[in-house]
């Protein structure tokens, strides 16, 4: 028998980073996954583990790479983690690395933004994700779970009528969605930060700006409007499932429902997604 794909490394590996510049702080917390390919057929064809790294190892350098470098940006982290394992063992090949930010937002108190007091930023997660081999790198950042809709200029009609269908044309509908987008970068931004900003400003502002004849409309010039307006994002990503809210019947308690009162719903959801890119 054949070993033909094999990785491993370490999941789950949590991590704060804590700016202090003063009495203004700056937390970073990070759950990462870190993931090598290379010379390590042998730990499983053969029981032998001489090439291996520890998993344990894997997360002791997550660890010393995060003092070391306490205010890099998740990207420039992420990156950070990956040369010291290329740099450090011949036999890695590739390494993975997926990392998932859990966002804190500053909280201001009487009015003014607290040098230390932070909320969590309930809104998804950002997220990067990083390959990178000796001889060049993808790099990926995005977010995951990003929730928003509009209470209208949103339809779905002139789709398929056959004896399946049962739902009916839709021209003034709620659209709402927990989106997770990733964008590939051509080259590196001058901040990260502030182009991801940028990116997801140009998202919510194409979705709410203009009449959705249906997710995937709305998804592909939403997927223009960033690639024009970031020029380093080579494609982007989605992945859009619906979020439905149905107008509830209220006639058996004669009552007209204008459009007001909904069940919020998303079992069974649809699921759209879709790359954009810059060439075909």
């Amino acid at each position: 028998m054949a070993l033909t794909a094999s990785t491993y490394g370490k999941a789950r590996v949590r991590v704060m980073r804590l700016t202090r510049e003063g009495d203004r702080h700056t937390p970073r917390e990070l759950t990462l996954s870190v993931m090598m390919r290379g010379a390590f057929d042998a730990a499983w064809t053969q029981a032998d583990n001489r090439a291996c790294v520890a998993t344990d190892s894997v997360k002791n350098i997550v660890n010393v790479v995060a003092a070391q470098n306490l205010s890099l940006g998740t990207e420039a982290f992420a990156q950070a983690v990956a040369a010291l394992f290329l740099d450090t063992y011949p036999q890695i090949e590739e390494m993975t690395i997926e990392a998932r930010e859990t966002r804190w937002r500053r909280h201001a108190i009487a009015g003014a933004p607290h040098d230390h007091t932070f909320t969590l930023d309930g809104n998804g997660f950002g997220i990067v994700r990083l390959v990178a081999r000796r001889d060049g790198s993808v790099l990926q950042s995005g977010v995951e779970g990003f929730t928003f809709m509009k209470t209208t200029q949103s339809g779905w009609s002139d789709f398929v009528d056959d004896r399946y269908r049962t739902l009916p044309d839709a021209t003034d509908r709620i659209a709402a969605t927990a989106m997770d987008a990733l964008w590939t970068w051509s080259t590196m931004p001058a901040d990260c930060e502030a182009a991801n900003a940028r990116v997801l400003d140009t998202l919510l502002a194409t979705f709410g700006g203009s009449y959705s004849f249906g997710v995937q409309d709305s998804m592909y010039r939403m997927g223009e409007a960033a690639l024009a307006s970031v020029p380093e994002i080579a494609q982007i990503r989605f992945a859009m499932p619906n979020k439905h809210y149905i107008p509830i019947d209220l006639t058996p308690f004669g009552l007209e429902n204008g459009a007001a009162v909904f069940l919020p719903t998303d079992e069974p959801h649809g699921q759209i997604e879709a790359t954009i890119s810059r060439e075909k």
